[in-house]
């Protein structure tokens, strides 16, 4: 379409529907790319709001003769949901649960509804729906459908194909259809009889054909599902046809599916192989047992999960030794004696099989479920290699009866060697669908080259051992162009005869299945044979990455598209995209612009541009991503790079100048309180701060203090002799709003016996701070030079073996992360491994026997804890919480919560102000409602413990003012 058509059609989509339409170029460069190694930049991009808004598109896009592409979570890994179409995103709010029938076990619902949010409204009705993915926190049904998911409980529970009911479906020219099971589901007076009737036929007319063609194994959903039309017996349920096709025939509007009850007493066996080979021989064993699922996890895996800081821990728990390979194998029995029962026949016949005491046993189920979270993200593991090579998805999904499982990877692994790489193995052993990615460069022409042959050479073994080449993740672009030489040209005509019957004009997602593209065209890839990244002087430390601007570009390319940023139910990432659902609003959506924007894709000027600042508006630097994305994309600190280039370009505001600059006016406000709170006390003034400054007059802002702590209210003097030193940083913020705090620190810390050495400037000028408010605003240079006074001051107690200890989680971790990136050398680093918040310091001195104090009895009194952000980030949470129980009696209870929405400076701008309440009444703010009237209400942020205020009108305390006033 030439660019007027294409405006006319985002005109004509506003005037016509009340959906969302996002044409621009940013928007359309965020939904050019999935999980897979493509990238197509669509027409646009329309989201529609209701039933009826779908009607609507899909009436202009068949009078506009538009082609349409169906999208959920955009997590497909072979290419099928980018495509040069217009883009209908379901994912936003056709996602409704629209019928539970507990008695029949079905459902129905929306197309756009995510696994984990159905499984979670289907729980009180001791039902699931066990087709469970491992990318379940973001995939929705409607794409689950569409690729034939099958999940890691398939043995058990069947594949999507046996699990959809029925699926309300609109085809191209918008006519309105049930596909189910006939004749029940016949329908012979709709619109599409015809059409169904002739699917009878064609799979009475083929039986034999299509019968010879499709490989018996479970794990196969390559091309359409016609053996679903072969009469056997069964009524025909043409709703399977539907399944597996890739949005190429019709648009599922509600899905019926079929539930399971939710399994109970359930345990998990950990076997550890000393080869590779060994554990690829056991499925055909395990499998006797009857297992719900054998789960491979290799060497490679093991090695990259134990660099994970979120995996560290129980990776170390449930990996004994130095195994090559472990297979994962879980029991669900009746009865938990079943279960145990069954978790010891597998460790009889791991001995059988010459493996004695080679089973790690799970049975607490968070220990499980931990274990389960490393296998769940075992594709983001593999992707978090720092190198320009990725494991790159193409063959990974083949299928083999098990009997061919060691000779199958054996024999592949020697065509990797070869052509001079290895692959990664993981997943699906219990159906013997095992993951494997080789590893390559796409950006270079020989590793595409590479590419091809290698998925020649594999679908050649596959068809070999009578599998099929396409065992879960469907075809997309890089599997269709396969599928003749593994089913035959007869059987791809009927696979075209069936598209074109439904879709004469190919307008329903083009190019995926039938008549597709060579999957090595580097003009479709999302590193096509141009794809260059301009140089720039990066203001932050990126080497530990490859890539041009300082390595700033592999940073950003660690994002591999998989979504896990799109979760809503757990951790902290993304806070800004759990209350809009925008793609724009994700750490994915972001990484991507960025990504886009680096290379020149999106405008000469689009790093520093207004839409780029847009696009990170709302990233509140939760840190999240940092520890919950398992390729480590830490959109935080990308986007203080991001805010530094704009600076250098642009300036900054007066509403960033005040933010950032806090700390240096701050000596002087403190004298002069009667002054610099006068917004918050006279009339009008407030109105006036959000008119000429930015910040909203919905808000307070914080009350400067008259008695603001001081540098000498520490001891002074050279430590004693044989004294235990501690360095106490005094931040700004508590400094001066909250100076009770630095004194019940002293307190807290003095009575612990430690002589505190309160950080003080060795220029002896203005109070030391750790940059973090010039971070924010992108004045890194303005950050360095504070982060160089502060090195200077602490470089020699740290030397001495003295721990750096503060009290905001913000600046504290500023002093273990962004400060190393600065580059400062060694000391900084030294710093960093020294620095700690108070209470983990406590707590560390406690267990070692280096606390003095004791704390008085706080019986039957319940504390509620909210953690900042980036004590989740750095794995922090349980100090905290362990800390406050060495006050005896307390009964400390942690709000399961996202960021508060306060963020530094972010809940006080006028345009970011009700985005930050949003956040704050997801969890924290109803949870801290609900609280009894005595329940003392904890959180160690300063933005924390003012988020809480402005939204519930009770005060919160810190952690060290709680444990000071219990001494």
């Amino acid at each position: 379409m030439s660019s007027d058509d294409n405006s006319r059609l985002a005109r004509r989509l506003a005037r016509e529907t009340g959906s969302e339409v996002l044409f621009d170029a940013f928007s359309r460069g965020r939904y050019a790319t999935d999980a897979s190694l493509y990238q197509i930049v669509p027409l646009g991009v329309v989201v529609p709001r209701s039933q009826a808004d779908l009607s609507a598109v899909l009436a202009i896009a068949h009078e506009e003769g538009v082609p349409l592409l169906p999208r959920g979570g955009g997590t497909s890994q072979s290419g099928q949901t980018v495509g040069e179409s217009l883009v209908v995103d379901f994912s936003k709010y056709l996602r409704n649960v629209v019928e539970i029938d507990p008695e029949g076990r079905t459902c129905t619902v929306e197309p756009g509804i995510v696994l984990d949010e159905l499984n979670r409204t289907l729980a009180p009705h001791g039902l699931w729906y066990p087709v469970d993915v491992s990318t379940s926190s973001r995939a929705t049904i409607g794409g689950m459908a569409g690729n034939n998911s099958c999940g890691t409980r398939s043995l058990r529970y069947g594949i999507m194909r046996d699990r959809v009911v029925s699926i309300d479906a609109s085809l191209a020219d918008g006519t309105e259809t049930r596909f189910a099971a006939l004749p029940a589901g016949d329908n012979t007076g709709d619109g599409a009889a015809a059409l169904k009737r002739w699917l009878g036929d064609l799979g009475r007319d083929n039986a034999e054909r299509i019968a010879a063609a499709f490989p018996e194994v479970q794990r196969r959903v390559g091309g359409y599902n016609i053996d679903a039309l072969v009469p056997n017996g069964a009524p025909l349920n043409l709703a399977t046809l539907l399944v597996g096709s890739e949005g190429t025939l019709a648009l599922s509007r509600r899905l019926t599916l079929s539930l399971a009850p939710l399994p109970r007493n359930k345990v998990v066996g950990v076997c550890h192989f000393p080869t590779f080979r060994a554990a690829m021989e056991a499925p055909q064993h395990l499998v006797a047992l009857g297992p719900a699922a054998i789960e491979l996890v290799d060497r490679t895996m093991i090695d990259l999960a134990r660099d994970i800081a979120m995996f560290r821990p129980v990776v170390d728990r449930f990996v004994k030794g130095e195994p090559q390979a472990l297979l994962l194998v879980e029991f669900a029995e009746e009865t938990q004696e079943a279960s145990l029962a069954r978790l010891k026949d597998l460790g009889r016949m791991m001995g059988d099989l010459g493996l004695e005491g080679a089973v790690v046993e799970a049975v607490d189920p968070d220990f499980q479920k931990a274990i389960w979270e490393v296998r769940k993200s075992g594709l983001n593991i593999m992707m978090s290699m720092k190198t320009e090579g990725k494991p790159v998805s193409f063959i990974e999904d083949c299928a083999v009866p098990l009997e061919h499982l060691a000779d199958y990877t054996e024999r592949l692994t020697e065509v990797f060697a070869r052509h001079g790489t290895t692959g990664t193995w993981y997943a699906h052993a219990s159906v013997g669908c095992l993951h494997v990615r080789p590893v390559l460069n796409l950006k270079q022409e020989l590793e595409v080259r590479k590419m091809r042959a290698i998925a020649e050479e594999a679908f050649a073994l596959v068809s070999e051992y009578k599998g099929a080449h396409s065992g879960e993740h469907g075809d997309g672009l890089v599997r269709s162009e396969f599928h003749e030489k593994v089913y035959g040209r007869e059987v791809v005509t009927l696979f075209e005869e069936v598209k074109d019957a439904f879709d004469p004009a190919s307008r329903l997602n083009p190019g995926k299945i039938v008549r597709p593209p060579r999957m090595d065209d580097r003009s479709l890839f999302r590193y096509p044979p141009d794809y260059a990244v301009g140089d720039f002087e990066p203001a932050l430390d990126w080497s530990a990455w490859p890539g041009a601007a300082g390595g700033f570009q592999g940073a950003v390319e660690m994002c591999n598209n998989n979504g896990a940023c799109r979760k809503i139910d757990a951790g902290v990432m993304c806070p800004s995209f759990r209350i809009t659902r925008n793609e724009r609003d994700v750490t994915r959506g972001r990484a991507n612009t960025l990504r886009l924007a680096i290379s020149g894709q999106i405008g000469p000027e689009a790093l520093a541009s207004d839409a780029m600042a847009d696009t990170l508006k709302l990233c509140v630097g939760c840190k999240g991503c940092r520890r919950e994305c398992p390729t480590g994309v830490d959109m935080a600190r990308m986007k203080i790079e991001v805010a530094a280039q704009r600076a250098k370009r642009r300036g900054l505001p007066l509403h960033d100048r005040l933010v950032a600059y806090l700390p240096r006016y701050a000596p002087h406000a403190a004298r002069l309180t009667w002054l610099a709170n006068l917004r918050d006390r006279l009339p009008g003034l407030a109105s006036l701060s959000e008119a000429l400054a930015g910040f909203s007059a919905r808000r307070p802002l914080p009350a400067w203090r008259g008695d603001p702590f001081r540098d000498g209210e520490g001891p002074a003097g050279a430590v004693p002799e044989g004294a235990r030193e501690v360095v106490l940083f005094a931040d700004t913020f508590n400094r001066y709003f909250e100076p009770e705090n630095l004194r019940a620190a002293l307190k807290l810390l003095q009575a612990g016996g430690w002589h505190v050495h309160v950080a003080r400037p060795r220029d002896g000028g203005r109070p030391l701070c750790c940059g973090r408010t010039f971070l924010a605003a992108g004045l890194v240079d303005e950050a360095r030079a504070e982060a160089r006074r502060l090195v200077d001051a602490l470089k020699e107690p740290v030397a001495r073996g003295a721990a750096v200890v503060g009290l905001e989680p913000s600046c504290l971790f500023t002093l273990k992360d962004e400060m190393t990136a600065l580059g400062l050398g060694e000391e900084a680093e030294r710093i960093a491994e020294r620095a700690m918040l108070v209470e983990s310091f406590v707590l560390r001195e406690h267990k070692a026997g280096r606390f003095d104090a004791a704390f008085g009895e706080r019986e039957g009194r319940r504390v509620l804890l909210h953690g900042h952000c980036h004590q989740k980030s750095f794995g922090a949470m349980n100090d905290l919480t362990g800390a406050l129980r060495l006050v005896p009696g307390l009964r400390v209870e942690t709000v399961t919560s996202s960021c508060c929405g306060m963020a530094g400076a972010f809940g006080y701008g006028a345009d970011t102000y009700e985005a930050s309440m949003a956040m704050g009444e997801l969890a924290l703010l109803p949870a801290v409602r609900e609280a009894a009237a005595d329940t003392m209400l904890a959180a160690d942020g300063f933005s924390c413990r003012h988020q809480i205020r402005d939204g519930t009108g009770r005060a919160a305390r810190h952690i060290v003012k709680l444990m000071a006033d219990s001494l």
